[in-house]
């Protein structure tokens, strides 16, 4: 029996990006695709609990959600599809999902629902500017999903994949990293409507990263497409032991 393979995006399901994942995960598995009906970029892990979803059968193994990415992944696997898929693919996203950018991205944060769910999972972004050649990920999402679903990934892990778009024979392969840090500059502007009231404009400024060799943005930088082991658990374990000391001495 074929892998069952779910795709999902934060883009939209009209996005040119799953489309492309979509058919490259087709050379593995069976998929089916279940996406939000409408960008949702930046949305995090959000889970719509306010009003009620509705599914759209766009074509066969093809529906869109009026919800948010989470929602899709979690509404597909418990009511969608046939049965627990084998993989969440999530992607391809147009533009990068690098350091901190993961906590608010809905690509990501559909695989992190993936996982959540039992499911072995992995986001793939294209890092860079327009335009977009979504064919540039194709062999490196296929040995992603390959080596998940013969060797398996750890427990409450899921996988964070940016190719950098810029031309193919200067891609220099894969390496694995870690989450890096960022800060944006003047990231929130002012603006004012025709009234003169004023207003706020989140997005725009110039990212600052932190630098290190086997950070994510640094791989991405040199030519490599960047693979990063996400955990669930976001448990600071060494912080744990400090504070456990640390507070047993104090309240005695």
């Amino acid at each position: 029996m074929k892998p069952l393979i779910l795709v999902t995006n934060d883009d939209g399901i009209n996005a040119p990006g799953i489309h492309a994942l979509a058919k490259f995960m087709g050379e593995i598995g069976d998929v089916y695709i279940v996406a939000p009906d409408r960008e949702r970029s930046a949305v995090g892990h959000m889970l719509t609990m306010h009003r009620p979803l509705r599914v759209e059968e766009i074509r066969e193994r093809v529906c869109s959600v009026n919800g948010t990415p989470t929602d899709c992944v979690a509404v597909a696997i418990n009511k969608i599809l046939p049965r627990k898929p084998d993989l969440v693919a999530a992607g391809i996203n147009k533009g990068a999902n690098l350091g901190d950018d993961v906590t608010y991205s809905g690509t990501v944060s559909a695989a992190f629902e993936g996982t959540l769910l039992g499911v072995p999972s992995f986001a793939i972004s294209l890092a860079g500017e327009k335009p977009y050649h979504y064919e540039l990920a194709e062999p490196y999402a296929l040995d992603v999903a390959r080596y998940i679903l013969e060797k398996h990934l750890p427990d409450d892990t899921l996988l964070n994949v940016n190719v950098p778009n810029r031309p193919k024979e200067s891609l220099k392969g894969i390496r694995i990293t870690r989450q890096g840090r960022r800060a944006y500059d003047n990231a929130i502007h002012d603006i004012y409507s025709p009234l003169g009231e004023k207003h706020y404009w989140i997005g725009g400024g110039k990212p600052l990263w932190e630098q290190g060799e086997d950070m994510d943005m640094q791989a991405i930088l040199e030519g490599y497409i960047s693979v990063t082991p996400v955990h669930v658990d976001m448990t600071n374990y060494s912080a744990l032991e400090i504070l456990r000391k640390e507070w047993k001495n104090t309240r005695g």
